[in-house]
């Protein structure tokens, strides 16, 4: 399935967008949870990581799955590919795995230390509010910078199909590998 000009460039917007906004929210995380973590103030530590727990809850999972998945509408979509060039593939599973984090990891530990604080008790482990954003904000600008500037060329199977697209595998045909492919 290749996806109209129209259509990609639909996504594209989309997916900078999302992926932008995954990574502000993330960085918003990491500026509330070390406020939460080193100030001395209850009222102020109880504001930032209910403020965390607001954004948690209902843009950070959002944002995540939109970002995930106009990702894999993009590289199912278009001549990059799933699985055809290294920094896509390793962008695939770099996203896969810190949404799942988020869900079930950094929503969670945002959650208990709410529950804790809310509850009159200090904040319970700093590493609860900064190990995740700082992990997240980490992770999405590697993959900002891998999707500028492409490196690490293509997979195997990226070889395979750009070898098949030549004009000697078409039968001495020379079009354009855009039109063979499709």
């Amino acid at each position: 399935m290749k996806l109209s000009r129209p259509a990609r460039k639909g996504s594209l917007v989309v997916h900078v967008v999302a992926s932008a906004g995954w990574l502000g929210l993330t960085l918003g995380l990491l500026a509330l949870g070390i406020t939460a973590a080193t100030t001395g103030a209850p009222v102020i530590v109880e504001s930032s990581v209910r403020a965390m727990k607001l954004f948690a809850d209902w843009l950070l999972l959002p944002l995540a799955l939109l970002t995930f998945l106009s990702g894999l509408l993009l590289s199912l979509g278009t001549p990059w590919g799933l699985a055809r060039h290294k920094w896509v593939y390793t962008k695939f599973w770099l996203s896969l795995a810190t949404l799942t984090a988020t869900a079930f990891v950094l929503r969670p530990a945002v959650n208990s230390a709410v529950a804790a604080v809310a509850a009159g008790h200090p904040l319970p482990d700093t590493g609860d509010v900064l190990f995740g954003p700082v992990v997240s904000s980490s992770a999405y600008v590697f993959m900002t910078v891998i999707s500028v500037l492409k490196p690490w060329g293509p997979t195997r199977r990226g070889r395979t199909h750009r070898a098949a697209s030549t004009p000697a595998a078409r039968g001495g045909i020379d079009v354009p590998a855009e039109a063979a492919s499709r």
